[in-house]
């Protein structure tokens, strides 16, 4: 098995670079948002990208690393729904498309670990 980057900083910057693009571009979010939940698909963008700056912020600090990795392994488990939306979308689009979105499913595990792998290395010190 591939080697979880242990980067903390590395970690917050990809979740600060999240939250941007969630602002930045929120219809490609919104896009995802699982019809299921309650409210709009653009509220739960936002708040999405609010909780990945949140974060991001946390991760970077020494003093709240710990907790922050072990909850940005938590989100990162909780938006998995709509990655399994984004490719339920996309089986009828382009081979590219679809190749993206399923490329999205398995991709969340690492994520998953390198937030754990940040948040052991945390309580190490």
């Amino acid at each position: 098995m591939p080697r979880t980057p242990s980067s903390p900083l590395l970690l917050a910057g990809l979740l600060a670079g999240a939250a941007v693009a969630h602002a930045a571009v929120p219809e490609k979010f919104d896009a995802i948002v699982p019809r299921s939940l309650p409210g709009s698909p653009r509220g739960w963008t936002y708040a999405s990208g609010v909780a990945e700056l949140a974060l991001a912020a946390g991760v970077a600090h020494p003093r709240t690393r710990k907790a922050a990795a072990m909850a940005a392994a938590a989100f990162f488990v909780g938006v998995f729904p709509a990655n399994v939306k984004m490719a339920a979308d996309a089986r009828h689009s382009s081979s590219a498309v679809r190749a993206v979105a399923l490329g999205r499913l398995p991709l969340q595990v690492p994520l998953v670990l390198w937030a754990r792998k940040v948040s052991r290395g945390a309580a190490a010190r």
